[in-house]
């Protein structure tokens, strides 16, 4: 059995035993979601510390099937602890979004100190920039920018869980193609803990997964990607992380630019998310977090096809998915209203 297979199922078997001990710990130890405004979807008090099992899962099985003689692992494991221990005083305490800012900054840091920065970025035109001096900034916005992202799109039951899971399979298959050992391992543990944690975390939610375990699966998806490029110095090498984590990615820029636009500040959470839309046009939750998924695969399999057929033919292909899933959700939204109509 190849050893990423393994990893894969340990992560996840690690997971779904853990969870139920970390719910009892929620509970125990205040880390409880209250909804007390509209834009919370759940109508009762929920434990939210989840992201502890996912943590636990890739840490103790990565300490056994990573290769920590490689600096860029053990960079990982570090960062990855340290965000997660942030992630657990805010499900807790609930910290100050400067102050996580400035938390996630000193994570992405560590990340920079074991040798992971971008060096490289493709450009438009055709071919590569030298980054240079603005390796580290562009190193620590990036990190910093993903581990938000899967934060930001967390706001349905399993939603954040299922779209990391599918983000991580798409990189790992990537990542198995190029003959990236390391990667493969990284991306599959990560792949197996988010799924071990889903059926906790599924429609109608046991647990939520909170600030631990959004920004633990978003800071390693970008760290991995990191050493993806390190490792692959070509036009791709950030193209298929940015495809797989396009979701997300799209849905924390659109945020960012409505919330400046309407002079409030960025991190302040609103109703304006891609799932609050899908909800308010009629769709029931499950629906939602499904269409999101498929989405999600969707655009895992373009930065597939990417790496298999080619440039062009990945970019047809995402450009005919799109149209076929605006289609297709207002086609659901028509139906939805109809029926709310009839009722």
């Amino acid at each position: 059995m190849p050893l990423y297979i393994y990893a894969f199922f340990m992560a996840m078997a690690v997971a779904y035993l853990a969870t139920p001990s970390v719910m009892k710990l929620a509970w125990k130890v205040g880390a409880v979601d209250v909804p007390r405004d509209a834009r919370r979807i759940h109508k009762k008090p929920m434990p939210r510390l989840g992201g502890l099992a996912i943590f636990i899962a890739f840490t103790a099985v990565g300490l056994v099937t990573l290769p920590l003689q490689y600096s860029s692992m053990r960079g990982m494991l570090l960062g990855g602890a340290f965000i997660a221990a942030v992630g657990v005083l805010d499900d807790i305490y609930g910290l100050p979004a400067k102050v996580k800012l400035l938390f996630q900054t000193a994570a992405a840091f560590i990340l920079v100190q074991f040798g992971l920065k971008i060096v490289w970025v493709t450009n438009p035109l055709g071919g590569m920039f030298f980054l240079g001096k603005w390796s580290i900034p562009v190193t620590l916005f990036w990190v910093v920018g993903i581990t938000n992202t899967l934060n930001f799109i967390d706001g349905l039951d399993g939603l954040a869980a299922g779209i990391a899971a599918i983000a991580s399979v798409t990189m790992m298959l990537v990542n198995i193609s190029l003959g990236q050992v390391n990667a493969t391992l990284v991306t599959a543990l990560l792949a197996g803990a988010a799924l071990g944690f889903l059926p906790y975390n599924f429609n109608p939610a046991k647990i939520f997964m909170g600030d631990t375990g959004a920004m633990f699966l978003g800071y390693i998806l970008a760290a991995v990607a990191v050493d993806g490029a390190v490792k692959s110095a070509t036009a791709i090498a950030l193209i298929v992380p940015i495809l797989a984590l396009g979701l997300p990615i799209f849905d924390t820029a659109f945020a960012i630019v409505r919330r400046f636009l309407k002079g409030k500040p960025i991190m302040q959470a609103d109703r304006g998310h891609i799932h609050h839309r899908l909800l308010d046009v009629g769709f029931s939750q499950k629906q939602a977090v499904v269409y999101m998924y498929l989405l999600s695969l969707a655009l895992g399999f373009c930065a597939l096809m990417l790496i298999w057929v080619g440039v062009k033919q990945a970019f047809l292909a995402l450009a005919a998915l799109l149209a076929a899933f605006i289609v297709a959700g207002r086609q659901m939204a028509g139906s939805q209203d109809k029926k709310s109509q009839e009722l």
